[in-house]
């Protein structure tokens, strides 16, 4: 079962409550709960959990990879799949309390990853992620072979991965078989028909005018995560451009003629990475404000 089942509804109805249940941390008050014998979850929640932070990241996840090749018999590369998750090999000796949050997260992805499960919980998921950690858990969930339950306020994120909406409220839950767009378009009819029937002629209902506001937004979200995205490799190759005049500086410690020059040219550069940054800095700003 490949479901991929976004979760919404207001604060307070329930959501995060269901996946705890689900996942068996919290126990039904009412009604019955069954779970298939072959059903082994993963539970991607809002707190990190179960990283021994005393230990470096390769020797952790080679422990979480035993246990999950002794219960599976399948063979895993921690290294690949360490780079794979943005990783570079030179890192893998980390310490995890030494890890930044969004690679903690990342982290932690990997090593609900490396257990193998079957169904997969997400509480919030993109809370506090960077665009790179992002982009790692969407590809993750492009190519999981299990179903997905996310909640999430996020609705571009549900509207990438969600096949399926289950809108939780007081009064019950109603699932609709499409993405958030299809979904937003369903409760637009529905409000559409409650308008007519109420004043004798429909009008334009809250639910298009959300679906419209998440277009333009969407779109304004792709604009500044490209200019992010050029930004950061405009900073990477001035990097690289300081990095080989302050190599050239040190075999021409004799020369300082030459060594103004060299200065000249990296205070320049410095100028162009300062201005770069504030630009990165205002669109990542602009980016958790859309």
């Amino acid at each position: 079962n490949r479901d991929r089942i976004g979760i919404v509804g207001d604060n307070g109805v329930g959501k995060s409550t269901l996946l705890n249940i689900i996942d068996g941390e919290l126990a039904l008050t009412d009604g019955i709960l069954e779970i298939g014998e072959t059903v082994k979850i993963g539970y991607f929640s809002q707190e990190i959990r179960g990283l021994d932070e005393n230990k470096r990241m390769i020797n952790f996840l080679e422990e979480v990879a035993s246990a999950a090749h002794n219960n599976s018999g399948e063979n895993i590369s921690i290294v690949n799949l360490l780079e794979q998750f943005l990783f570079p090999r030179s890192s893998h000796g980390t310490l995890i309390s030494k890890l930044s949050g969004g690679e903690k997260k990342r982290l932690y992805l990997l090593k609900i990853l490396l257990l193998q499960p079957n169904v997969l919980l997400l509480d919030e998921p993109t809370n506090d992620l960077d665009i790179a950690t992002l982009t790692v858990l969407e590809n993750f969930l492009g190519s999981f072979p299990g179903a997905v339950l996310t909640v999430s306020h996020d609705r571009y994120f549900i509207n990438r991965v969600a096949t399926k909406v289950l809108e939780i409220a007081p009064e019950g839950s109603t699932e609709f078989l499409g993405d958030y767009d299809y979904y937003v378009e369903k409760k637009e009819e529905v409000q559409a028909e409650s308008n007519s029937s109420e004043n004798g002629e429909p009008i334009e209902s809250l639910a298009q005018q959300d679906f419209t506001a998440q277009k333009e937004a969407q779109k304004n979200r792709r604009k500044v995560e490209r200019e992010i995205k050029a930004c950061e490799e405009k900073l990477a190759d001035l990097e690289a451009k300081i990095a080989a005049l302050l190599l050239e500086m040190q075999e021409n410690t004799a020369d300082f003629v030459k060594l103004g020059e060299l200065q000249a040219e990296i205070d320049l550069f410095n100028d162009e990475k300062d201005e770069i940054e504030m630009t990165l800095l205002e669109a990542m700003e602009e980016l958790e404000n859309l």
